[in-house]
């Protein structure tokens, strides 16, 4: 088992990136992906100008603003070193790179690629390089609400149906962090194939198409039945809005979140409720086994919304730190406190699991707390590195390491290079391979996952390495399958889905599913039941043929299935072993029980977003940390991926959910940290308190909305000429404008609210105000055209659900392009689907052995 010990193993240099050269040249669009690379040892050397780069200069400030006291800047660039470089330096240190990353700056790629074609270049955009709105103006507001998370985020509407108040965008920063995570996905991918091939390649990630997918159920609900979903206070969006709210208050003015799991859970919450002097009487049918679904996804029974009630009383009779969350855990209640970021620094979980860490700041003669990891290993991983560095800190020590090392230029291969990989014995990479169909390479090509992956936030993320070429064989058991029911396909199929126009019935068929569809593509599916002996000794088997074993169930099942890591091992000494549970297995929460939701309330990102207090929060529509959580699964085997080329060393990896969601809220635990201010809520307004008008106001039609954000006086003197209306007198300077944001937000409401969302959104994007409609589901699939020309879905083949759109990888590789359909170019696999090939073709059983397994329920 991992040790307490291990999970602190934080170095200061070393670690599993450790000889990899990034260079950034990157605003705040792409400085989470440097900021990623260098916690995982690259040596990441941030070039700015003389001024310095632009993201010094976006608050909070820790005392005056000035270019060296942004805790923006601090936070999205630790471990990195700065220099200020003419162009020919800057080209040299370019030729001694492994990764270029850019955004914002503007290179001459294919000449870099000519003269160094091992470099991966990898840029983000904000819309892509071309397209209808590839001029369009970003920002972190406006990409979250063309993209989607915006109408899925927000408070309930009134007992009518109708919105009062406009939807929330989550704070802060998201769309860039969305975006960053999928494009570290495919530097990392470019990275294995480099590393295999000496052969780099360009990469780049539009902002707009990345956070378009990562809404959770939205897209495939509209997809498959033409079913639009409605936001609802803390708790995902839904076809109906439920009654009940899935949080409640404490008596001093707290939230805790429970989430009811379905029958049998339900019987636990009634049990522990009567535990504590709440009995409950409900029905006599109260824990029937009942089919398992993705939260969010099924209506709310009368019986659950009197017992949610229930539970919110039993709440209200608590104040926040004494209400007993852990207890009601360990009793199988799916519950947690609505944590603010700062207050996990405290908690002996996290500090077992080393994801905080004290960083010093010498000019400040003090250090500061950062949030520096999202999982531990067994090998190298994170690294928590110096603080952010100060302008042109390193220009000197760079310059001189250039002097030793001038850029040599490669010339790349187009075959297998194995001489700087050193590996164990007996280990036999697969490298470049070819789809057969269309002679497409992949850089995973002879990759192999035994996967037991499920729900979203692991089967999410073996979803990125079967797009990328890895053969993954999926494992299920009929006692215990996946979540196939959500997003059904529709009675009469595609034809009845084409004809549509209002929403249509599903199928209850579990293979026709769309949200497994959506996560599970170009997968194999074995059933198997590794209980039984022949079930495990199949499980073995396959393992001892494998790279990687990835699972999302409790910690502790695998070792109660004799499939540890220590056990793995000896099947294969070079075996990724890759883990992704709600909070990890070091530390004391490892039982604990946490989908998305859940995650989301305890690292603090639910607390987040919403009207300021005493407001309750809004919240996230939707698992947000599944697919957070998917995207760190992904990146974390990649990098081991990586790793094990090199040193041909395998690991464990243990990855939290909810950890991922600690990491992404450390800008607010670094002000608490530096100013002593613990995060507060802001609505739409700017966080930073450095854009006015920053908000969502109200279109014509019904629940229509438009996101603006003036981040500069030319933006808003821009927005003037456009409304040129008298009322726009007096905001002329930004102290002006957020003095005055009440009155300014209902001026702006009330001439927006009369005009077509997007013709006013072209207006104003043409004019160079950044403004986004507030889309659909329905508004991405069928009225965006900056999607549809990037390709954001692409149509695969199942053998029963027939064939559907996808959501496709959004980051474009030129050299290894993935495909979300994988190496078989196919949907998600019916149950059991495969287990003709693999157990005939992989093990090379018989179809009389096969039918035995059957008949004795092996498989």
């Amino acid at each position: 088992m991992l040790t307490e010990v291990d999970a602190d193993m934080h170095s200061d240099g070393i670690g599993i990136l450790d000889g990899v050269r990034v260079v950034e040249l990157a605003d705040e669009t792409a400085a989470h992906v440097g900021l990623l690379l260098a916690g995982l040892g690259a040596d990441v050397i941030k070039v700015e100008p003389p001024t310095g780069c632009p993201t010094r200069r976006i608050g909070p400030f820790l005392g005056e603003p000035s270019g060296e006291n942004s805790l923006f800047f601090w936070q999205h660039n630790r471990g990195k070193r700065s220099a200020v470089l003419d162009p020919a330096a800057l080209e040299n240190l370019i030729g001694t790179a492994d990764v270029l990353l850019l955004a914002g700056a503007a290179v001459d790629e294919n000449d870099l690629r000519a003269r160094f074609p091992r470099l991966v270049i990898a840029r983000m955009t904000p819309f892509g390089d071309d397209g209808p709105w590839a001029g369009y103006h970003g920002s972190d507001l406006v990409h979250l609400a063309l993209g989607g998370p915006v109408m899925n985020c927000g408070y309930d509407p009134l007992p009518d149906g109708s919105y009062d108040l406009p939807p929330i965008a989550p704070a802060a920063w998201h769309a860039y962090l969305i975006a960053g995570e999928q494009l570290m996905i495919g530097v990392l991918a470019a990275l294995v194939h480099q590393q295999r091939t000496g052969a780099g390649q360009s990469l780049s990630c539009a902002v707009h198409e990345a956070v378009a997918k990562s809404t959770e159920l939205d897209l495939m609900n509209w997809v498959m039945r033409r079913s639009p979903l409605y936001r609802q206070t803390c708790r995902h969006a839904a076809e109906k809005v439920s009654a009940v709210s899935t949080i409640a208050q404490t008596k001093d003015g707290r939230w805790i979140i429970t989430m009811p799991m379905g029958a049998k859970n339900e019987a636990q919450i009634v049990a522990f409720l009567a535990a504590h002097g709440m009995p409950v009487d409900l029905d006599d049918n109260i824990g029937a086994d009942g089919g398992r679904s993705i939260p969010g996804s099924s209506a709310i029974s009368d019986r659950t919304a009197r017992l949610t009630d229930l539970v919110a009383r039993f709440v209200r009779k608590h104040t926040y730190d004494g209400f007993p969350w852990l207890a009601a855990q360990d009793a199988g209640v799916v519950c947690a406190p609505l944590r603010k970021p700062h207050e996990n620094v405290a908690d002996p979980h996290w500090a077992a699991r080393g994801s905080f860490a004290e960083v010093e700041h010498p000019e400040l003669g003090r250090s500061l707390t950062y949030a520096v990891s999202k999982w531990t290993s067994t090998e190298p991983h994170w690294t928590v590195g110096r603080r952010a560095p100060l302008l042109g800190e390193d220009t000197a020590a760079i310059l001189e390491e250039l002097a030793k090392e001038a850029p040599t230029p490669t010339t790349a291969t187009t075959t297998t290079t194995t001489a700087n990989v050193r590996r164990n014995e007996g280990y036999s990479p697969r490298f470049v391979g070819h789809n057969e169909g269309g002679g497409r390479v992949f850089p995973l090509a002879g990759v192999r996952i035994f996967d037991f992956s499920w729900f979203l936030a692991s089967a999410g993320g073996t979803r990125f390495l079967t797009a990328l070429g890895a053969e993954c064989i999926k494992v299920e058991w009929k006692a215990n399958p996946d979540t196939r029911i959500a997003a059904m396909a529709p009675v009469g199929g595609r034809a009845a889905r084409e004809a549509a126009t209002a929403p249509l019935a599903g199928v209850t068929d579990p293979d026709m599913g769309g949200q497994f569809n959506n996560k599970n593509p170009g997968k194999r599916g074995l059933s198997l039941n590794v209980r039984h002996p022949e079930g495990l000794a199949i499980a073995r088997r396959l393992i001892a043929a494998s790279d990687i074993v990835a699972e999302g169930f409790s910690p502790g099942v695998m070792d109660r299935w004799g499939l540890g890591y220590e056990a793995l091992r000896e099947l294969k000494p070079d075996i990724i072993y890759a883990q992704q549970s709600g909070m990890g297995t070091a530390g004391s929460y490892g039982r604990l029980r946490a989908v998305g939701p859940i995650a989301a309330a305890l690292s603090g990102i639910s607390e987040m977003s919403g009207l300021p207090e005493p407001a309750m929060p809004a919240g996230w529509g939707y698992s947000y940390l599944d697919w957070i959580g998917a995207y760190s699964f992904a990146t974390a085997i990649l990098a081991a991926l990586h790793y094990r080329d090199r040193t041909g060393r395998g690991q464990w990896i243990d990855a939290s959910q909810t950890e991922s969601g600690i990491y992404l809220s450390g800008g607010a635990v670094l002000e608490w940290s530096a100013t002593g201010r613990a995060w507060t809520r802001t609505g739409n307004r700017s966080v930073t308190a450095d854009a006015a008008p920053h908000g969502i106001y109200r279109c014509a039609g019904e629940d229509r909305w438009i996101a603006i954000a003036c981040q500069s006086d030319e933006q808003w003197r821009s927005l003037v000429a456009v409304v040129d209306e008298a009322w726009t007198d007096g905001f002329d300077t930004l102290a002006a404008r957020l003095t005055h944001q009440d009155e300014l937000d209902a001026l702006l409401d009330r001439w927006t609210r009369t005009r077509d969302g997007y013709p006013l959104m072209d207006l104003l994007q043409r004019h160079g105000v950044p403004a986004g409609v507030c889309q659909t589901a329905g508004d991405r699939c069928d009225r965006d055209p900056q999607l549809a020309h990037l390709n954001w879905l692409t149509e695969v083949t199942g053998t029963k659900i027939g064939r559907w759109p996808l959501a496709e990888i959004p980051v474009k590789l030129s050299a290894t392009p993935a495909h979300i359909g994988g190496t078989l170019d196919r949907a998600a696999p019916g149950y059991g689907e495969d287990n003709e090939w693999v157990l005939g073709e992989l093990l090379g059983m018989s179809s009389t052995d096969i039918a035995r397994l059957a008949e004795d329920g092996v498989i």
